[in-house]
């Protein structure tokens, strides 16, 4: 949960106007830089909280986690044993995996200063990443009253959605919406309740007993067409089969083919299947419903990020992957992939065409809204 910095600790117009430039380096994706403008700055104002805040969340949300705890342990220098710092050292802590450790610095935390929003906001994350969802919302109910604050009510959203109270959950998240101050936080915050609406579609069922290609698809609104255990990893001709059935019960209709990335011999197929010629993507036409097919997704690569991006504006067409990372949410540009992979190996699964047609109905899909015959 990257909230820590984003609780009000009282700066300054003078100190905004310090902070800015490191916040910036941060935004653009700077890390190094906004490091090192977040050093100069607390070694010139070491009593700046909101520096030691942002700078703490700039190493957590990179990963950082050890580094996280010794600028903690930094802050206990300048502050001592004060609310803040215990819970700057129980945020890293929890960010290493050490729970238990974490509530305990939190307990401490809450000793020292129990008015303190950001000591209950952690406390209930902490609780949370342990598996406590009673501790975690009575913390964050605490944290909400002393401070009313949109990230407080995301995180008890995501308490009540892993217990199954969709319907709560939505409401938190709602509220979350609503009491954003920023763009990227409102975008957030709907983000979640659309996830939270597609899980909601396996109700009565917690996140926790859905099939992992069911968590996918609650996740990302990605639809994965291997979704069944099975003996062996699908292979291309069946992912393409599977995909033409989907494709025929759901009446979607193509007008071109496009490969991205490298060939592979299932693509012919695919075309033959549905009717429609294998063109490069420099024949690209968004009026005549392209199906975009690649082996495996390459965020990386300027023509499928282009042609993607067409897609969607256009709100027209369909991406197809016939494998994907399994660890990759947020990096998800395919909306139907065959089979998700660990380590670039693929998962053995069977397809299920019947859970994959109900998933690309379900209205918070990827592809929901499309255009998905040509004009």
């Amino acid at each position: 949960m990257r909230t820590t910095a984003s609780y009000d600790l009282f700066p300054d117009a003078r100190s905004e106007r310090a902070l800015a430039r490191a916040r910036w380096l941060a935004r653009e994706g700077r890390t190094s830089d906004a490091q090192s403008a977040y050093d100069a700055l607390l070694a010139a104002k070491p009593e700046l909280k909101a520096c030691w805040a942002e700078y703490f969340e700039l190493l957590r949300s990179s990963g950082r986690g050890v580094e996280a705890l010794q600028l903690a342990d930094r802050a206990r220098v300048t502050f001592g044993e004060s609310g803040f710092s215990l819970t700057l050292r129980a945020a890293a802590l929890t960010e290493l995996g050490r729970y238990p450790e974490a509530l305990a610095e939190l307990d401490r935390a809450v000793e020292v200063d129990p008015d303190l929003a950001l000591v209950w906001h952690e406390l209930g994350y902490a609780a949370y990443k342990l598996g406590d969802r009673n501790r975690a919302l009575l913390a964050l109910d605490r944290a909400f009253a002393l401070e009313p604050h949109t990230d407080t009510l995301k995180l008890r959203g995501q308490v009540l959605r892993e217990a199954g109270r969709y319907q709560a959950a939505e409401v938190a998240f709602e509220g979350a919406a609503q009491a954003a101050e920023h763009a990227e936080q409102r975008v957030d915050a709907e983000r979640e309740i659309a996830t939270t609406h597609r899980y909601g579609f396996y109700a009565p069922r917690r996140p926790d007993d859905l099939t992992p290609a069911e968590r996918w698809f609650a996740d990302t609104g990605s639809i994965v067409l291997a979704s069944t255990p099975g003996p062996v990893a699908p292979s291309d001709e069946t992912i393409v089969a599977t995909f033409a059935e989907v494709a025929a019960n759901c009446d979607w209709h193509f007008g071109q083919v496009i490969l991205l990335g490298p060939e592979f011999p299932a693509c012919n197929e695919l075309a033959d299947r549905m009717g429609a010629p294998l063109v490069t993507p420099s024949g690209f036409d968004p009026a005549v419903c392209p199906l975009v097919v690649g082996l495996r997704p390459l965020v990386a690569d300027k023509t499928w990020t282009g042609i993607v991006g067409r897609l969607a504006s256009a709100s027209t067409g369909l991406v197809l992957a016939l494998e994907h990372p399994a660890e990759a949410h947020p990096a998800v540009t395919a909306d139907v992939v065959g089979v998700l992979t660990d380590a670039g190996t693929r998962r053995e699964r069977a397809p299920n065409p019947a859970q994959a047609v109900n998933e690309a109905r379900n209205a918070g899909a990827r592809l929901a809204g499309r255009r998905l015959r040509p004009t």
